[in-house]
């Protein structure tokens, strides 16, 4: 099967809740993970909850990378979207176990545009 992209959709548990709750800490991670697994970054975008928490997002040339973090449950949610073949998502995942200091994990791949199913959308007229 030819895809556009592979979506990994993370959840890390038991991280280190300093660690979730530093903005440029959280943002360090993201933007290491970006590296390690061969993006180019375009931008990214960062927000500190008050009393606590981090949401952002990591804007590559190949998709994107999500977090939102829960520094009081010790958690963390991941979205990480690459397409083409020249990115690796798994590498990404990787790092940000490790960053996060995560004691547990679970993962999710979903394979986004099946390019065989949609060649058959490719000349339809639309009613």
């Amino acid at each position: 099967m030819r895809a556009l992209g592979r979506h990994l959709l993370a959840e890390y548990l038991g991280c280190d809740p300093t660690v979730l709750n530093d903005l440029e800490k959280v943002k360090e991670c993201m933007l290491e993970a970006a590296s390690h697994c061969g993006a180019t970054v375009l931008e990214s975008s960062f927000h500190y909850f008050t009393p606590q928490g981090v949401s952002g997002v990591v804007v590559i040339a190949e998709s994107h990378l999500a977090i939102h973090t829960w520094p009081e449950y010790e958690y963390a949610a991941v979205d990480i979207f690459t397409c083409g073949t020249a990115v690796d998502p798994w590498a990404a995942f990787h790092h940000l176990k490790l960053s996060l200091v995560s004691k547990e994990c679970s993962v999710r791949e979903i394979v986004r545009g099946d390019v065989s199913h949609l060649e058959g959308w490719l000349g339809r007229k639309t009613v």
